[in-house]
Parts: C-alpha cells; sequence; structure tokens
C-alpha cells in the first residue's frame, strides 16, 4: 500500500491537528479553512474550541488531554459535552501510569467510562502514550480498548518527554487489534517518509500538525 500513496491518499487519512495550549480561535479557524484546502479526513481541536463550523470535515477532539490523570467521570463528561457540541470522534488519554503498572482493568474501565460517556454518537480513539510503555504493556493496552468497545488505538499525545509515534509501535499495535480497530500514529510525523513507514507498519490513520509538509513529499 505505501509503494502506490497518493497526496489525496493520505491527505484522506489524516486528522489535521491544533493542540497546542496557546490556539486562538482564530488558529483554528485557519486550521479548518487549511484543511478544506489540504482535502484531509477531519481536523483535531481542543474541547474548548467547541463547538467549531467545520462544514465537509469531520472534527475530532481530545479527552483527559494530555496527561491521562483527570478522573475517568471527568473524561467521560468532557467527551460526552463535546459530542453535544459538535465533535464527531473522540482522542481520550488512557492512565498511563495504571498501564506502566500493568493495571489493565483499571486502563478498561477508564475506556469503559469514556464509552458509555458518548454511547455510539462518536467514534472512539484511545491513546496510549506507546513510547512510555513495554511493548506488553501495548499489547495489553490495545486489548482493553478493543473489550471497551473502541474504535481506533492512537500512539500518542504528542507532549510526552518520552517521544511519540514510533514504526515498532505501530507494529505491535496494528499485530494486536489485527484490523478489528483503527490505528493511529501521532507524535513527531514531520515528514512524507515518516509517514510511508507508519502506513506500512499498519497505520490507518495519521495525527498531523505539519500536514502540508508531509502532504507534499507525496505525487499527485
Amino acid at each position: 500500500m505505501s509503494e502506490n500513496l497518493t497526496r489525496a491518499r493520505v491527505a484522506a487519512m489524516v486528522d489535521h491537528t491544533l493542540l497546542k495550549p496557546e490556539a486562538t480561535a482564530a488558529d483554528v479557524a485557519g486550521l479548518v479553512t487549511e484543511a478544506r484546502e489540504l482535502g484531509v479526513y477531519s481536523v483535531c481541536v481542543s474541547p474548548s474550541m467547541l463547538p467549531l463550523r467545520a462544514d465537509g470535515l469531520r472534527v475530532a477532539v481530545v479527552a483527559g488531554f494530555p496527561s491521562g490523570k483527570h478522573h475517568s467521570l471527568i473524561k467521560g463528561s468532557e467527551a460526552r459535552l463535546a459530542v453535544q457540541q459538535g465533535a464527531d470522534e473522540v482522542d481520550m488519554v488512557i492512565d498511563v501510569g495504571a498501564a506502566v503498572a500493568g493495571d489493565y482493568n483499571a486502563v478498561l474501565a477508564d475506556i469503559l467510562t469514556v464509552r458509555e460517556g458518548i454511547a455510539d454518537a462518536a467514534v472512539l480513539k484511545v491513546i496510549l502514550e506507546t513510547a512510555a510503555l513495554s511493548d506488553e504493556a501495548i499489547v495489553e493496552c490495545c486489548r482493553a480498548a478493543e473489550r471497551a468497545g473502541a474504535d481506533f488505538v492512537k500512539t500518542s499525545t504528542g507532549f510526552h518527554p518520552a517521544g511519540g509515534a514510533t514504526v515498532h509501535a505501530v507494529e505491535v499495535m496494528a499485530q494486536t487489534v489485527g484490523g478489528r480497530l483503527g490505528v493511529k500514529a501521532s507524535g513527531g510525523i514531520r515528514t512524507a517518509d515518516a509517514a510511508r513507514e507508519m502506513i506500512a507498519a499498519g497505520a490507518t490513520r495519521l495525527g498531523l500538525s505539519g500536514t502540508r509538509a508531509v502532504l507534499d513529499g507525496f505525487p499527485d
């Protein structure tokens, strides 16, 4: 697949993302304009930016971002409010510490709370922060996400000091979910070559902030 990638094909996999804490409403309006120009799948913004006029685009928001250390009920409420305000997709952060400690039941309960908060009204992506996890933890968190009814597993927030997406993490995630869930690679993907590697490893969605530079590396 990665050998036949065109600009349009890759754009259709992209969540065009702006999650900087200093982002303004004008910045987000500019993100939407650029997203339409680039032909991407969605925009991904902070929930405080809702409601957002983004006709022709899906709107994704984050929950429990970026630490994941919010109470599960807060994450669920945040996600539910976002959907009520027009979000089509929710990218939630797990309690990474629970995963590091091997408490996968807590990870499962956390994801379930958010899933129940939004029911089937939106796509749910689960951010694992893979750079901070062992392969075993990545596998178990992917299994928990699937059991909880998530639609995607996602590598990273892009804000963790341990780093962002890696080809190896995407491979582990893709092998674990076996096509039953989507796999979103996000965090530090800044070139077309990096995007190709993630897609070849099994990524079905890309979270990009420097989207134009990445897409410029693909043929029309």
